[in-house]
């Protein structure tokens, strides 16, 4: 179960009341949750993307521990272009798409 961390930028009040239900919020529109577990992940995920599409504002950034990917970081992003991490020989390196 890894760390996971949601980072919201302009968005309505609905997405603090939901976040805080369920994880910490560290700073203005920052949350985290030691120990999600990805199918909690996946809900959390599902229920702001249903938000977003909806209401098209703001933006939304969610990372967590992947060891699959370049990194060993997982990132999915609403409202902001997409985001990869890649490994430049040993140097790692945020792309956008």
């Amino acid at each position: 179960m890894p760390l996971t961390i949601i980072v919201t930028r302009d968005v309505q009040a609905r997405y603090r009341g939901f976040l805080t239900s369920m994880m910490l919020e560290i700073s203005p529109g920052v949350y985290v949750a030691p120990d999600m577990t990805a199918g909690v992940r996946g809900r959390v995920w599902g229920v702001v993307c249903d938000w977003w599409e909806a209401l098209r504002q703001g933006s939304l950034t969610l990372v967590w521990r992947d060891t699959s990917v370049a990194g060993h970081l997982r990132i999915e992003t609403l409202g902001s272009p997409p985001k990869t991490i890649v490994d430049a020989d040993g140097i790692l390196l945020v792309k956008r798409k």
